[in-house]
């Protein structure tokens, strides 16, 4: 039997992929060459999980990789309805930003009670100003989102002492549904967005949730940037609707020079990096050739997305 074909939407550094040799053909394509190599592949790991090419060069003619893997959490950029009909097994890089990404929204929740963002303004111009921070034990925490990485955040918020609650699609032991949003977020302190993008959740966070917000509140996107309404989300800070906000991801990005979000006050940017730890590349292709090997024995693969809801489905969600 010939080797399988594997593509690779490659993107600066390239995966390591040594332990493949002799086990699969390896082709590396960009977003000008992928469609063309589409119909000969019979798999395709998007590396570079940035890039939108999958989904506009899923829907030409031929045949398509049975299984395609991207490096990433989310699947938005992926997903297309000939994709999503298709009988291509999808499959995502849960396992390896969890635990990151909730010390990155822990951080940001410690730096802001305590405004660390002030002391660092204040040590620069050499002023001496006392204040008073917030104590976090005690405080109360709203997580949009019941994957692995809202539940992560969870547990890891849960562990400086606040009180957390998660909000999922569907309610179950532990989580509430979509009902449940709006009065939790009018008595929470702290609001974390780590919803997956779908057309259900995109614009989720607008100028009516904002609202509903407590004038203490502060809102943290560590999900995607489409699931905020940016400029909303910067017109409730002005007006001080909320207290402060920290954004990781943004609907463009890199976020551009002259974007007026850089100037919003009590606003923290981040460029994409709650997930990135030293070495999770290496961790994301170590995962991915854990995965070929499984795949090409014909066993089951773990991570395997819903591709009509655009997420990997929890072993305990209820079904529609």
């Amino acid at each position: 039997m010939s080797e399988p074909t594997l593509l690779v939407l490659s993107a600066d550094p390239p995966p390591r992929l040594g332990r493949l040799t002799g086990r699969a053909r390896v082709r590396y394509v960009d977003e000008s060459t992928l469609a063309g190599q589409l119909p000969s592949a019979d798999a395709l790991l998007a590396w570079d999980f940035t890039s939108d090419a999958v989904r506009r060069a899923w829907p030409g003619e031929g045949p398509r990789p049975r299984w395609v893997h991207t490096a990433s959490a989310g699947v938005d950029r992926l997903l297309c309805p000939e994709l999503a009909e298709s009988d291509t097994v999808v499959t995502n890089a849960r396992g390896i930003f969890e635990a990151p990404i909730a010390e990155y929204v822990a951080a940001l929740v410690l730096a802001m009670a305590k405004d660390l963002p002030g002391t660092l303004e204040l040590q620069r111009q050499r002023r001496w100003h006392h204040r008073e921070g917030l104590a976090v034990a005690g405080s109360r925490a709203v997580v949009v989102g019941a994957g692995p990485i809202g539940r992560t955040v969870a547990r890891t918020l849960r562990a400086i002492g606040v009180r957390t609650a998660v909000v999922g699609r569907t309610p179950r032991d532990g989580i509430h549904g979509t009902r449940d949003l709006d009065p939790l977020l009018a008595r929470a302190d702290w609001v974390v967005c780590a919803a997956p993008l779908t057309d259900d959740t995109r614009g989720m966070f607008d100028a009516r949730r904002f609202d509903l917000m407590q004038p203490s509140a502060r809102f943290v996107n560590v999900g995607r940037g489409p699931l905020v309404v940016e400029k909303d989300l910067a017109a409730a800070l002005e007006k001080r609707w909320i207290a402060g906000a920290a954004l990781d991801v943004f609907e463009h990005e890199p976020l551009a020079s002259d974007s007026p979000l850089w100037d919003v006050p009590g606003l923290i940017v981040s460029p994409h990096m709650s997930g990135d730890t030293v070495g999770w590349r290496d961790r994301l292709g170590e995962q991915f050739v854990e995965m070929y090997e499984l795949w090409s024995s014909g066993q089951p693969l773990p991570n395997v997305v819903d591709k009509k809801r655009g997420y990997v489905p929890m072993h305990d969600d209820s079904p529609d």
